[in-house]
């Protein structure tokens, strides 16, 4: 009987162990679900705080989950979050996300704002906010068609220094009044 349960134990620890072995590692797909909830499908939000991560730059993304993890970049849920992912899960994530399809929003916005914004945004913006922020350059995240309530937060972290401007950014917006600012993510927020 002792032999016997000895062979049934020995099968059972086999099976399992070999099953765990082959299991294959979750999808950059599968991570991205879990950021379906806030985020949206595929990366096309529908809630006015959060942001699209899709089309956005993978370097972008990257960058972002580590500032989260770290606790550089204020947050309510994602450092809490980014803590439970590797680096190799936030590059995985980021890749899945850069390949979607850029999805503009429909929101309102003020004309006159946008009008000036798109000024503002040419001669001050377009070197590393591509294509009217359709794409960003290098870590540079996508401005186009994100919710102006989640640009309007962000850009009140900068101000409030709770956030730390790039220096390469801080250059170019110090000279903007609140009214050029806010014109700008009128206009960003207008993109389709």
């Amino acid at each position: 009987m002792k032999k016997r349960w000895s062979r049934v134990t020995l099968a059972a620890g086999a099976l399992a162990f070999s099953a765990t072995a082959f299991a294959a590692p979750p999808s950059a797909e599968m991570i991205s679900f879990a950021c379906a909830g806030c985020h949206g499908t595929n990366g096309s939000s529908a809630g006015l705080t959060m942001p699209s991560l899709a089309s956005q730059s993978k370097t972008a993304i990257v960058d972002a989950m580590k500032k989260f993890k770290s606790g550089e970049r204020p947050s309510t849920v994602m450092g809490r979050l980014a803590k439970g992912y590797s680096d190799a899960d936030f590059d995985a994530m980021a890749g899945f996300f850069s390949k979607q399809k850029f999805h503009p929003t429909a929101q309102t916005v003020d004309a006159a704002k946008v009008k000036k914004g798109a000024e503002l945004q040419e001669a001050n913006c377009s070197r590393c906010h591509l294509d009217d922020g359709k794409e960003g350059k290098d870590d540079t995240p996508v401005m186009a068609s994100q919710w102006l309530t989640y640009l309007q937060m962000q850009m009140g972290l900068y101000e409030s220094g709770k956030r730390k401007m790039p220096e390469k950014m801080a250059e170019k917006v110090k000279p903007l009044s609140k009214e050029d600012l806010e014109a700008l993510l009128h206009f960003y927020a207008s993109v389709k």
